[in-house]
């Protein structure tokens, strides 16, 4: 009888080890399907969204030639990373085994043609937010973050990796505003930019004939931020160290690539500067007499005013969003309506924020928040 308990005892315990093991597998190999499906989430399919890259409107278009297009979703426009590496000039690989998209070498097949999507609309879409996706660009792993710091995975949709806007901006070296009037996203290139080599847009050298695709224009080499700031000033007959940069843009007018440069001197006058980025020549100029010292002032003191400082404060305060949440991208003292107000321009996670602000009492004339790319 003892023996025949002992077995049963035995055959209990084993019975419960091998339940255990098989729940435990169970669990991670669910863990294992649930992370190779990703997070799904609801976006919006945004045909509407225009991308601007150096002057050219971009349409991408998958290895099949159907057209891809933009997806909004938390705030941020996601473009395609396969037609993105056709601008950089890379190849791009996939590697089922580890999840991972490879972008490196030269490449030498040609732009992806397709037939435009004339029947697109906005509407949502299932996607899914693949933290499981490793992106490697020449050999180094990349991670991406959105304004705030905090971490933004690609995304995946019909088959197409997905990137922030931020993120791609970062990868080719472009800068890129948001013109919410167009619901246009215009990515601009340095002069000496990731993506001169590109089939969709002609900056720099050109294509073979030198010539620009899009306008005709005959271009050399563009000139340096630096190069079109120092005309401006000789032509002003100002020194770097008499005034402050408040603009250095480089962007297409009329069909050529020119350099916008704003700056004021220590008086508060403002120059505005139109300048052509191959030749360096002065195209416009214009100087703002309503931003110079009212005639009934005989002299500009600073302590009267509450200054750049309080003014940021002030801003932040009214939008309640901490210093280090925040990117400002303009603060000018400006002459207006018979005051003197400081506008304040500054970004924060998915909003941007602009406000006018008595230079004298600090008090808050205009606030506005806009979604940063709607």
């Amino acid at each position: 009888m003892i023996t025949s308990k002992v077995r049963k005892s035995n055959i209990v315990k084993l019975l419960s080890v091998f339940l255990i093991c098989t729940l435990i597998l169970g669990l991670m190999i669910t863990g294992v399907f649930a992370a190779s499906s990703g997070t799904k989430v609801t976006a919006q399919l945004s045909p509407q969204i225009e991308i601007v890259l150096d002057g050219e409107q971009q349409i991408f278009y998958n290895v099949q030639g159907q057209e891809v297009h933009p997806i909004s979703y938390n705030g941020s426009t996601y473009l395609p990373l396969r037609a993105i590496g056709e601008l950089m000039g890379k190849n791009v690989n996939w590697d089922q085994s580890t999840l991972t998209v490879t972008l490196d070498g030269t490449r030498t097949a040609a732009k992806t043609s397709g037939t435009p999507d004339t029947n697109a609309k906005k509407q949502s879409v299932t996607v899914q937010i693949r933290p499981d996706f490793t992106i490697v660009v020449d050999g180094t792993v990349r991670n991406f973050t959105d304004a705030n710091g905090d971490t933004v995975y690609p995304m995946l949709y019909n088959g197409s990796t997905y990137l922030p806007v931020r993120a791609i901006s970062g990868l080719m070296g472009c800068s890129v505003n948001w013109n919410s009037a167009t619901s246009t996203v215009i990515l601009t290139s340095a002069g000496d930019s990731l993506v001169t080599d590109a089939d969709s847009f002609n900056q720099g050298n050109g294509g073979a004939n030198g010539t620009n695709n899009q306008t005709g224009q005959t271009s050399g080499s563009v000139i340096s931020v630096e190069t079109a700031k120092s005309k401006a000033l000789a032509h002003a007959g100002l020194t770097a160290s008499k005034v402050t940069f408040i603009e250095n843009k480089l962007e297409w007018d009329d069909g050529r690539q020119v350099y916008d440069i704003e700056f004021y001197t220590s008086d508060y006058k403002e120059y505005d500067y139109t300048i052509d980025a191959v030749s360096g020549n002065v195209l416009e100029f214009d100087y703002d007499a309503e931003n110079s010292i009212p005639a009934q002032s005989s002299s500009f003191d600073n302590t009267s005013y509450i200054g750049e400082s309080r003014a940021k404060e002030i801003s932040l305060e009214r939008a309640g969003v901490s210093a280090s949440q925040a990117t400002f991208q303009k603060v000018k003292l400006d002459y207006d309506d018979g005051r003197w107000e400081y506008e304040v321009e500054f970004r924060s996670g998915d909003y941007e924020y602009e406000l006018t602000i008595d230079a004298v009492s600090g008090t808050i004339l205009d606030y506005e928040r806009d979604f940063w790319w709607d």
